[in-house]
């Protein structure tokens, strides 16, 4: 029913609930990554320590294991709503904290953030799995990982180059409003789209009637889901512990906090956008996946080797260097962009060949594995780099971006 109804009341409406939710569920990421690693190294924290405070990203790794609990419990618009005026909360909460001197109660509203935004993202991705037709899925998934980043963007980036001119307090009471309007959107959203955020009828009956066994192995049968759960697991792990490690390393080297919120938070991520909304783009002219993925991983295998060749020499010639390993960033992640969208679009994709009954728990569990390729590796990047030095944690860097090409050549036919 839902798909016949997104297919007639045309392919612009359901794009805005969707868009403002993604967007918020991107604030504690933002904070997460851009805000809170900046904070803790000019408190003189070790790579090491900032690395295991990824230990935070937790609950996206757990959340396959409640989303049966939404899947089969009060409707989907309940869900999002109780998430995101949670979240709203948490931000008002962050908003009391004195700045500089409350890491530790940061640490774990942060947590109970990531909590409420995996809450959210299960209620969300299953709406985006039952609304989107087949020929909406790579311009969903475009705005998808498009309104996510931007919502980093404006809670990473955008925080900590704002943080000096606008204060603690409000900056969360701002990321505090954009929760309010996305709780406010929620119920509009209900009002023009009628079920579009509602329950489907037949989900709470077929999750109810397996065991857990039964659901984990229809899942792991769905065609293309073992390629899938591998190639999700290693396709960012060399990009991750690059984009993770450059911005403190460049910091050491004298780079201020303003300008890395300015190169690494909001001129990255918002080229990141548009190399996001650029793979969309693509993907909706029917590019054939394989080739298409074989020269972007191609290409930012190239990259991750001219910025190791860039970091051998930072402390000579530190002005060219650190301009050059910046723009490096620039580009890392307009190509780490449009790869993510080609992702989450395989994953949709996989999703889609489940029965109606287990389609949220199947996505779920791809993305939370997508969530665990990227914070693992990233997690230990700073004890690499403290135990091995720069140079060889870097190319190592460079032999795991290698692993997904490799994969790439076993492609399922459910992709090509």
């Amino acid at each position: 029913m839902l798909h016949r109804r997104g297919e007639h009341e045309g392919t612009v409406s359901p794009y805005i609930p969707l868009g403002v939710l993604y967007l918020v569920q991107g604030f504690p990421y933002g904070l997460q990554s851009g805000l809170l690693p900046v904070l803790l190294r000019t408190q003189g924290l070790s790579l090491s320590h900032i690395g295991l405070t990824r230990v935070l990203y937790l609950p996206w790794l757990l959340k396959v294991l409640w989303s049966p609990l939404v899947d089969g419990l009060w409707s989907r618009e309940t869900w999002l709503l109780l998430s995101t005026g949670g979240l709203c909360f948490c931000c008002l909460l962050c908003s009391l904290l004195p700045p500089g001197s409350a890491f530790q109660c940061l640490a774990w509203l942060l947590l109970l953030m990531h909590v409420l935004a995996s809450v959210q993202d299960v209620a969300l991705d299953a709406v985006s799995v039952a609304v989107l037709t087949q020929d909406q899925v790579g311009l969903g998934n475009s705005l998808q990982v498009v309104a996510y980043k931007l919502g980093s963007v404006l809670a990473g980036g955008g925080a900590l180059t704002l943080l000096d001119a606008l204060g603690w307090r409000m900056v969360f009471l701002f990321l505090a409003m954009g929760y309010l309007m996305a709780m406010l959107c929620v119920s509009w959203a209900r009002a023009f789209k009628g079920e579009v955020l509602g329950h489907r009828g037949n989900t709470k009956d077929s999750l109810g009637r397996p065991s857990h066994r039964d659901v984990v192995w229809k899942v792991l049968q769905v065609p293309g889901t073992t390629w899938t759960i591998v190639y999700v697991l290693i396709y960012k792990l060399g990009e991750q512990g690059s984009l993770s490690m450059v911005p403190l390393l460049l910091l050491d080297q004298g780079v201020s906090p303003s300008e890395l919120g300015f190169w690494n938070g909001i001129l990255s991520l918002t080229v990141s956008i548009a190399g996001s909304a650029f793979g969309g783009v693509l993907l909706g002219k029917g590019r054939s996946i394989q080739p298409f993925l074989r020269a972007l991983l191609s290409f930012r295998v190239s990259g991750l080797v001219f910025q190791t060749l860039l970091l051998s020499v930072l402390g000579r010639d530190t002005s060219i260097v650190k301009v050059c390993l910046l723009l490096s960033l620039v580009l890392q992640n307009f190509l780490a962009g449009i790869i993510t969208t080609v992702t989450f679009t395989l994953m949709m994709h996989c999703t889609r060949q489940a029965e109606q009954g287990i389609q949220a728990t199947h996505y779920s569990l791809l993305s939370s594995l997508e969530v665990l390729g990227k914070v693992c590796f990233a997690a230990v990047s700073g004890i690499l780099v403290d135990s091995l030095g720069v140079s060889p944690t870097f190319c190592l860097f460079i032999f795991l971006s290698f692993l997904p090409l490799l994969h790439l050549q076993r492609l399922s036919p459910t992709f090509s």
